[in-house]
């Protein structure tokens, strides 16, 4: 008679029950890491706009003055090199500056324009990559993105015809010392996230005049009209026009301006005529603080700190920050 080994193990039912509990606690603990993945990336947000903000206040020091957020000709229109190129020694990015000929234009320097800077990216980021250039002569020529841009104002960015700049902190051909903002530092915006890769209307020359009122609501502005580019805002850190290096306080963080093209929706920033394109044109823009972070925008204020601003705040109060010498009276804002 032969011997019979009896064999244990799970039955069918019994491996669907375990499988099922450990779908279970993958649902649970699944939410728990996203959230501890996001709480790091918010800090390492933080800790970018931090270093952005004691560099400017460096370069104060430095030069006794804050850099413009681009210097334009007057005579003739011309490009200009951003206030996050002018920051790179004082963040460590001596040699990457060295290798900029400031006396020719960033779209002739693309080893310079195509260089990631990782202070410049937030790591919420989701394309965080290269953008080639298809209009370049040099077929290496490319633009890196960046999330941290600086604050020039509401609305009104730049008169040619006088030199004439906006209400923010800096400004084209500005010469703002930190004495100079008398809204006080604790009250003034200097830097804040947007999302590379934005969407913007653009040259459209609309308002035309000096003395526009700022737009009530987003479909005044999109109302307002202009070329539109699908994709390339906030990719550019070499270049110092506000759609790419700069932000308005027109509208609230993360307020949504909907530009409507072909059936498909687009959440666009606005640019009424870039810095530079012409010697007579007015540049307004509404290009909003946005952030992949839930509920608001990292900002730096021009006193070195670092808040995170929720999205439901006041429009009057973002204005307000905004300003550099309006003689608001802000109060707390976190």
């Amino acid at each position: 008679m032969s011997n019979q080994v009896r064999r244990s193990g799970f039955t069918l039912v019994e491996l669907l029950v375990v499988i099922a509990i450990i779908g279970i606690l993958v649902g649970l603990l699944l939410p728990a890491v996203q959230a501890a993945r996001e709480a790091a990336r918010r800090m390492s947000c933080s800790n970018n706009m931090k270093q952005l903000i004691v560099a400017l206040h460096n370069y104060h020091d430095t030069f006794r003055r804050l850099p413009p957020a681009g210097y334009y000709r007057q005579d003739v229109p011309s490009s200009s090199w951003s206030i996050q190129a002018r920051l790179l020694p004082q963040l460590e990015q001596s040699n990457l500056q060295n290798l900029i000929d400031w006396s020719l234009p960033y779209s002739a320097q693309g080893h310079v324009a195509r260089t990631r800077v990782p202070v410049y990216i937030c790591p919420s980021e989701p394309k965080d990559e290269i953008r080639p250039s298809p209009k370049s002569h040099d077929p290496d020529f490319a633009h890196y993105p960046l999330s941290y841009v600086v604050n020039v104002g509401e609305w009104f960015v730049y008169d040619p015809r006088g030199g004439m700049g906006g209400s923010g902190l800096v400004y084209p051909n500005s010469r703002t010392r930190l004495a100079s903002v008398t809204d006080g530092t604790s009250n003034t915006l200097a830097f804040a996230e947007v999302k590379a890769w934005n969407p913007y209307l653009r040259d459209g020359g609309k308002p035309s005049a000096l003395g526009a009122a700022t737009p009530r609501n987003p479909g005044d502005v999109v109302a307002l009209g202009g070329s539109f580019k699908t994709n390339s805002g906030h990719t550019e850190w070499v270049d110092g026009r506000v759609h790419q290096t700069g932000f308005t306080t027109t509208f609230g963080p993360n307020t949504r301006v909907i530009f409507t093209q072909n059936g498909q929706q687009f959440d666009v920033d606005f640019n009424s005529y870039r810095e530079g394109k012409s010697i007579t044109n007015v540049t307004y823009a509404a290009v909003t603080a946005r952030s992949y972070h839930t509920g608001g925008v990292q900002v730096s204020l021009a006193d070195g700190s670092v808040q995170f601003l929720s999205e439901s705040i006041d429009l009057g109060v973002w204005r307000s920050l905004g300003s550099r010498d309006g003689g608001e009276v802000v109060g707390a804002i976190d």
